[in-house]
């Protein structure tokens, strides 16, 4: 059963009930997404650790690696 089913199917229930129709299917998808990036952030500062910045001072870190010679150039062509 797809997620539009389910909703369908929740919804023609919820009507035959007098409730109320539940959300409609990725209706609170940014709230979630908001709230796990507050989570993050959080769980950084209970334990110590910046709040902010972290993805990005660990992809400088990686790519800084990938400059200091780790990057290998192709082979030449025969």
């Amino acid at each position: 059963m797809s997620v539009t089913q389910q909703f369908l199917l929740d919804s023609y229930r919820a009507a035959q009930h007098g409730e109320a129709a539940p959300p409609a299917p990725g209706a609170h998808d940014w709230q979630v997404v908001r709230e796990v990036r507050d989570y993050g952030r959080f769980h950084a500062v209970v334990h110590e650790r910046p709040a902010h910045g972290r993805l990005r001072a660990a992809l400088r870190r990686a790519l800084h690696g990938l400059r200091g010679g780790a990057v290998r150039s192709p082979r030449p062509l025969p």
